[in-house]
């Protein structure tokens, strides 16, 4: 049946009012976080630029709303050129960034230089710390204990050779004759790395996180290649703050080396304990292993939704610097939307 309805005055309107009945999960994020929080940080990053305009020159996108929409890009695991696309294409998304229909939006380039600039300044390892420290200051985290797990983020797979891969192995460097070649050189990622886990082969680089127990937000992280042990970042992520807590993760952080950081820590150990060869658990240790895993399995529920919700961990930049920017924005936004589900509303206090 051909629909012979006409233009409405109210259309927009019923429409937004129909995104919000539906639960659009983007004006839940508008109800619950207040996004000044990240305003100010923001623009001291960019105070200098800010100076320069003042002289004259086209006045850039609100920074809040580019923020907002890289926010986008890593809970939907977009593209810059599909993110461009979908906020042109949904209201939705329009709406979250506070962007009318008649409103320009920023094209891919416009986005992939503003995260070029973030990366640069180091901003979003302190964003993630600023909202961290306005959950903490509202006695968000239950310090009730502590959980560290890391999982894979891949990266685009690099086709080298043995030779090759050695070479980048041994020395950090790129191959001589790669530089004969600058564009195949800039598409050569020379720090994410292979590996093995349970048969599976992996490329890219990790996502070490800490987390607390009870709300299950990441307080801390590390990115590092993919062939770093899980157990190396332990000490960089505890803290003065987890002291006399528990600590909770799997039988890939126990060791002699392990044992004296928690020591130095002063954390509680609660690591699973592992069977060695002619030296298996006994049955105390069985049912203790068993109780720690039902706190410890806590942790894979972020990674779990980084999965699902967020449409997977994968990074298609190159690079460490741009690795840890992404993975980075992808555990801010697990966190922003962990507040979400708890109800929590954070503000600027």
């Amino acid at each position: 049946m051909k629909n012979i309805n006409p233009l409405g005055l109210f259309d927009d309107h019923f429409l937004m009012e129909k995104l919000t009945r539906l639960g659009d999960p983007l004006q839940k994020l508008n109800e619950y976080i207040d996004w000044k929080i990240f305003e100010s940080p923001l623009n001291e990053a960019y105070k200098d630029e800010d100076k320069d305009l003042s002289k004259g020159g086209r006045p850039p996108f609100c920074r809040l709303m580019m923020f907002k929409a890289l926010l986008i890009q890593s809970l939907y695991n977009l593209s810059d050129d599909q993110l461009e696309y979908q906020i042109v294409d949904r209201a939705s998304f329009k709406r979250f960034l506070g962007l009318k229909k008649s409103d320009k939006v920023p094209d891919s380039k416009t986005f992939w230089t503003f995260r070029e600039q973030l990366i640069e300044k180091e901003v979003i390892e302190g964003l993630f710390k600023i909202f961290n420290e306005t959950l903490d200051a509202a006695g968000v985290f239950a310090n009730e204990g502590k959980m560290v797990d890391a999982s894979f983020v891949e990266a685009p797979r690099q086709r080298n050779t043995r030779e090759e891969n050695k070479h980048i192995k041994e020395t950090g460097t790129a191959p001589e004759k790669w530089k004969e070649k600058p564009h195949k050189l800039c598409q050569k990622d020379i720090d994410a790395r292979w590996t093995k886990k349970n048969d599976a082969t992996y490329y890219g680089y990790k996502n070490h996180v800490k987390a607390d127990v009870k709300t299950k937000l990441i307080e801390k992280y590390k990115v590092t290649d993919a062939s770093v042990h899980d157990s190396q970042t332990t000490e960089e992520l505890l803290t003065e703050k987890d002291k006399g807590q528990p600590l909770y993760a799997d039988s890939a952080y126990t060791g002699e080396e392990q044992e004296k950081v928690y020591k130095k820590k002063k954390v509680i150990n609660k690591v699973i304990d592992k069977g060695y060869r002619n030296k298996p658990l006994s049955e105390k240790q069985k049912a203790s292993n068993k109780e720690k895993s039902r706190i410890r399995a806590r942790v894979e529920h972020l990674f779990g939704f980084m999965e699902n919700s967020m449409n997977g961990s994968f990074v298609r930049t190159i690079g460490l610097a741009r690795a840890k920017a992404k993975i980075g924005m992808m555990n801010l936004t697990y966190n922003i939307c962990r507040c979400v589900q708890l109800k929590l509303v954070v503000t600027m206090g």
